[in-house]
């Protein structure tokens, strides 16, 4: 299985990825570490991608994730996944893929993003990532990320039977 936790910068992707990772035994990959250095400084200034970003970022981490599907490892991956587009490009025809989706309204993204330090995501991309963001509907696990981390990985656990 291959668990896609997603949601915009600040609900929390990286942190329940690496706790869930840790409880699980699996294999945890932040899509962050991936995105073009050109990318990095768009977000750095405070402005949004462009599909025409992402196209290459996508590509790399939907061949991560058929790698892990191929040779039958678990695998968790952080990754905004904004778009239904964007969903489709990474686990399109992937059975084995779920995601979960770390729903956080704007006041919360925006105080983990002003605190956060040494990321190139801050506070200023908060409201650009809400208005690209389709939710996801079913199949998706949608789960509240303002919650605690253990709540948060308990009903991961729980959902997707893991």
């Amino acid at each position: 299985m291959v668990i896609i936790l997603m949601g915009p910068a600040g609900a929390g992707k990286s942190t329940v990825a690496a706790a869930l990772g840790e409880r699980l035994g699996w294999r945890w990959v932040d899509a962050d570490d991936f995105h073009a250095p050109a990318s990095v400084a768009k977000m750095r200034r405070g402005d949004p991608l462009s599909d025409r970003d992402r196209e290459s970022w996508l590509a790399t981490l939907r061949s991560i994730v058929e790698h892990a599907i191929d040779r039958r490892e678990p695998l968790i991956l952080a990754c905004s996944a904004l778009t239904g587009h964007h969903r489709q490009l990474l686990a399109g025809g992937l059975r084995t893929v779920r995601f979960v989706y770390l729903k956080a309204d704007r006041e919360i993204l925006r105080a983990r993003l002003t605190a956060r330090s040494g990321h190139f995501a801050h506070a200023d991309l908060v409201d650009r990532q809400l208005a690209t963001l389709e939710e996801p509907g079913e199949p998706a696990v949608t789960l509240d990320a303002s919650a605690d981390v253990d709540t948060i990985v308990g009903h991961i656990r729980l959902e997707l039977g893991v």
